[in-house]
């Protein structure tokens, strides 16, 4: 390996508060969650406010959507830890069914929650006779913020790294990542696919969203930002991947990497297994926003 770059000393907890034998602490990934949703939430009451990109004016007043939020934030928690438990380790929590409320100890999966903030959209929509597609549109260029922040998050964390590799930007992360390929590759460094992430998910498509949203009149178009939403994720998730280390549960001896399918020489991961329906929802969800 020609060159490696040191993982940064940034604890990842931002303070804590002690009083006697009980002790406080706000941790960056708690605090991504909630900057996430407090960015979405202002981007949706400026789009909201801005009669001119809709079709017939805004779906819904400024405190409709300050009522939904509550809605978001329990589709987020109780599917992203579902999401968790289910598709990462069923047979865990089968055996210890008490620690699925134990959230404090981390554990939520993107795909759980992206179900959960589906069935609340789904429900608020019906209930409060809101058009479906413009709820799940603003939602949709609202949530890259998060996503950003949370991989930014993982990262602080040292969680979720990169299989080992030589590029010269790899970070030598600390803890059990060291320990895993320990002797595999010189000073075991990794992709920090946390950061390609954050980069993709985050950055690029938020601000492909934004501009459609505010710039080329997207919003006249219901379902179209979800369906690029999910395209744009779907993809971004599915070639990160491939730099992405797999979960222990699914990595074995005679499969190093973790695939849970094989397909003949080629095998798929489980976040890419879960990311392919996205990509394809996506897909038919613009050619058939466009073409209506």
């Amino acid at each position: 390996m020609l060159a490696a770059i040191p993982f940064p000393d940034i604890s990842p907890e931002i303070f804590t508060i002690r009083l006697g034998e009980y002790a406080f602490s706000l941790r960056w990934y708690a605090m991504a969650y909630i900057v996430g949703i407090l960015i979405g939430w202002r981007i949706a009451i400026r789009m909201l406010r801005n009669p001119a990109i809709w079709q017939g004016g805004p779906p819904m007043s400024d405190t409709k959507f300050e009522d939904f939020l509550t809605w978001i934030i329990i589709g987020i928690v109780v599917g992203g830890r579902l999401g968790f438990v289910v598709f990462y380790q069923p047979a865990y929590y089968l055996a210890n069914p008490g620690d699925i409320i134990r959230v404090w100890d981390g554990g939520m999966a993107f795909h759980g929650g992206f179900l959960g903030v589906g069935l609340a959209i789904f429900a608020y929509a019906r209930r409060h006779a809101i058009p479906l597609g413009n709820l799940a549109d603003i939602l949709a260029v609202g949530v890259p913020p998060g996503l950003l922040l949370g991989r930014l998050a993982n990262f602080i964390n040292a969680e979720l790294w990169g299989r080992p590799t030589d590029v010269p930007w790899a970070v030598i992360f600390p803890g059990q990542a060291a320990q895993d390929c320990a002797g595999v590759i010189g000073l075991c460094a990794r992709h920090p696919s946390q950061l390609y992430e954050a980069g993709l998910e985050g950055l690029l498509l938020g601000g492909l969203l934004l501009y459609l949203a505010f710039r080329r009149g997207w919003l006249k178009t219901p379902f179209a930002l979800t369906g690029l939403f999910l395209m744009g994720y779907g993809a971004a998730r599915f070639f990160v991947e491939f730099f992405r280390q797999a979960d222990a549960q699914f990595i074995t001896s005679d499969n190093p990497l973790g695939h849970v399918v094989r397909l003949g020489e080629l095998g798929v991961s489980m976040g890419q297994l879960l990311s392919l329906p996205m990509l394809v929802v996506g897909i038919g969800f613009v050619v058939w926003a466009r073409r209506t």
